[in-house]
């Protein structure tokens, strides 16, 4: 295995420690001493914790874990197993650790959002790095091949409302539905985060007959690509360019000036990017991405140079 097979390796596992802390966290700190049920095997253990404290969160979440993952062999292969049982039990353990810590609010609004944010970071790194802690998400995936026609999403979606449901049943409290909700809100901003990163992009379609001096102008100005179609106006039946081109949300602005300097008739449509890669953006390979970032400097650096040049002379 070359060197850097086995430092992508270590890097995977220790991310997937960090996940398992900032995941444990959640439930031992914030969600479990305040009796908060929100979803997941994680709250199924919090759940049965409430039941009999005797049973400590972090060892039922094994527990209820490695059947799951069991059935998981045949589908998903060794390898995808075994990281996930050592995933499973470095969580329970971790848990359980820090169940010896107080809690950090009494206030369950704030113990949802804090729980949530936790639990996102987990679940992202978790994601990122292609671990997985088995729970619903695992057995929702078994659930949508024994039952053809039933997708994963809605199988982990029954399978959480029902632990919710039954979590504000146990514990006579229907705001624990609430804080289950703000829980997943947050966890699922946060893992989005973690997944793709604070810098969101833009991709912009422009319809234009000026497509030639808007790509001109846009190619000068920024070090961004632009691709040009060729399409046609089905109610007017007249050919018209469509350039295609991805920008950082805070270039948005000088494009759609550029474009309305050029073609003030132009057609823009701007969608969001969940993730763009390629060059001037974060590279398809990873370990390539600061190797891109350097060619764009010096590309900038280089045109500059010229530009300064021709001032010069």
């Amino acid at each position: 295995m070359k060197k850097t097979a086995i430092w992508e390796e270590l890097k995977g596992y220790f991310f997937m420690l960090i996940g398992c802390i900032a995941y444990g966290a959640s439930t031992s700190l914030f969600l479990a001493p305040n009796s908060i049920v929100a979803g997941g095997v994680s709250g199924l253990a919090v759940l049965i914790n409430i039941l009999n404290e005797n049973l400590p969160v972090g060892m039922v979440i094994i527990a209820i874990n490695i059947p799951i993952v069991i059935l998981g062999i045949k589908f998903q292969g060794w390898k995808f197993i075994l990281r996930c049982l050592l995933t499973v039990a470095t969580l329970g353990l971790i848990t359980d650790l820090l169940a010896a810590f107080p809690k950090m609010t009494d206030d369950g609004v704030l113990a949802s959002l804090y729980g949530g944010v936790c639990q996102g970071i987990g679940i992202g790194l978790f994601v990122r790095y292609e671990f997985s802690s088995g729970g619903t998400e695992l057995l929702g995936r078994l659930i949508s091949r024994w039952i053809k026609g039933l997708k994963i999403p809605l199988c982990v979606g029954i399978l959480d409302g029902i632990i919710v449901v039954l979590g504000a049943i146990v514990t006579k409290n229907p705001d624990n539905m609430l804080y289950a909700l703000i829980v997943v809100f947050g966890s699922t901003k946060v893992s989005e985060v973690v997944l793709v990163g604070l810098e969101k992009s833009k991709l912009c379609i422009i319809i234009t007959d000026k497509g030639q001096a808007v790509a001109d102008r846009l190619l000068h100005d920024s070090p961004r690509g632009v691709t040009m179609l060729e399409g046609q106006g089905m109610f007017t039946h007249k050919n018209h360019d469509v350039l295609l081109t991805c920008v950082k949300n805070r270039q948005l602005t000088q494009l759609k000036q550029i474009v309305k300097q050029i073609d003030k008739h132009a057609f823009i449509i701007i969608n969001e990017s969940v993730e763009v890669r390629g060059k001037g953006f974060q590279a398809l390979d990873e370990e390539q991405t600061s190797n891109v970032k350097k060619c764009v400097k010096e590309a900038v650096e280089e045109k500059e140079e010229r530009a300064q040049a021709k001032e010069v002379s």
